[in-house]
């Protein structure tokens, strides 16, 4: 049985979750509370394996809760955040503090959608609570520190062998992209295009936050541009992006269809125009994330020539994406997080 404490200040929030959530017979809701100084008395009391914790409350907000809940008693923390440009800005703050994912607050409306809600709710729950979480070290250098803070220089083999890098993340993406991308240097020589699975209030904030701490320039895409070396371009919520030729010139751009695809944006769908249009010359990675998305994009990129990467099982929040591709046997390296830059800048020579 997985125990869940549910705080949030809103009763119907409450009531919402804990429905929701004791549908599947695996998982319990052993208590609630109203505000995060309540909440860290509950969680004390009760040891959950799982908490969900909103961002807005009373007398103690979520992001201090949850600095409080990872210094003492670190745990699998999902955050409930609201769709709005202060709330994804909110919600990525308490990922960098160690919370391993979101729910949207409306995850809890009634809609024709309730049911897969409350599957992914529920699968949320059981995924992360199988994982340990590690209290985030105390002290950290300020954003200024760290960008100006050298990294480690690629392997130059004369001109790379790859041009384009294309990543899949989902569940526990956004820490693990940020680990990343702040270590490539400003002289990073391919492109990088990344479908995360986010909503669309969310990717904006998330590239902005990740350009203001890495060296090497971080958008979100938009509309159709030519593909610029040394720049990573994020998938906006809601909308695919791919890779496209047209006459001598590669173009990123984001499309709507297919409108019924399982994943908006779809580490498939991008994946697949990789390796349409590049071929050999691209590099394919998948990340933490549930589920297998990725997983048909890689097998056709890898047959194309493709170099491809994979998280390992032990960084991974959720191990499902980069766990599809391992076990069909199609990827040619396999890295924990903190290695990852380097094996991303040593690939593009490979």
């Amino acid at each position: 049985m997985i125990r869940v404490v549910v705080v949030d200040d809103s009763a119907f929030m409450r009531k919402a979750l804990t429905t929701m959530l004791e549908k599947d017979p695996e998982i319990k809701v052993v208590a609630t509370a109203r505000n995060g100084a309540d909440g860290l008395n509950v969680i004390r009391q009760y040891d959950p394996d799982v908490v969900t914790l909103d961002i807005e409350m009373p007398k103690m907000d979520g992001l201090t809760a949850l600095r409080h809940i990872m210094m003492e008693m670190p745990r699998p923390v999902l955050m409930i955040s609201s769709l709005t440009m202060e709330g994804a800005e909110a919600t990525l703050k308490a990922m960098e503090l160690g919370a391993v994912d979101f729910i949207p607050k409306q995850l809890a409306n009634v809609s024709l959608e309730i049911v897969k809600i409350e599957k992914d709710l529920q699968q949320k729950v059981k995924h992360v609570s199988r994982r340990k979480i590690r209290a985030p070290r105390t002290s950290r250098p300020p954003v200024a520190a760290r960008r100006a803070a050298p990294a480690a220089a690629p392997v130059m083999r004369g001109r790379p062998k790859r041009d384009v890098v294309a990543i899949g993340v989902s569940t526990g993406g956004p820490p693990a992209v940020q680990k990343v991308l702040s270590k490539l240097p400003a002289n990073f020589p391919a492109s990088i295009l990344i479908a995360q699975h986010m909503p669309g209030a969310f990717t904006g904030p998330f590239a902005k936050r990740l350009d203001s701490v890495c060296k090497i320039k971080v958008k979100e895409a938009s509309g159709t541009e030519a593909l610029a070396p040394g720049t990573v371009y994020i998938a906006p919520g809601g909308k695919h992006i791919v890779l496209q030729q047209r006459g001598s010139r590669m173009e990123v751009a984001v499309k709507e269809e297919p409108a019924d695809a399982l994943y908006k944006p779809s580490a498939n769908i991008l994946i697949e125009s990789v390796a349409r249009t590049q071929g050999r010359r691209a590099v394919g990675a998948i990340f933490t994330g549930m589920g297998n998305d990725g997983l048909l994009g890689i097998r056709e990129l890898k047959s194309r020539g493709g170099y491809i990467l994979a998280q390992n099982d032990a960084s991974c929040v959720v191990y499902g994406m980069p766990k599809a591709i391992v076990d069909a046997k199609l990827t040619d390296e396999i890295h924990d997080i903190d290695d990852m830059a380097a094996a991303l800048m040593e690939s593009i020579y490979k």
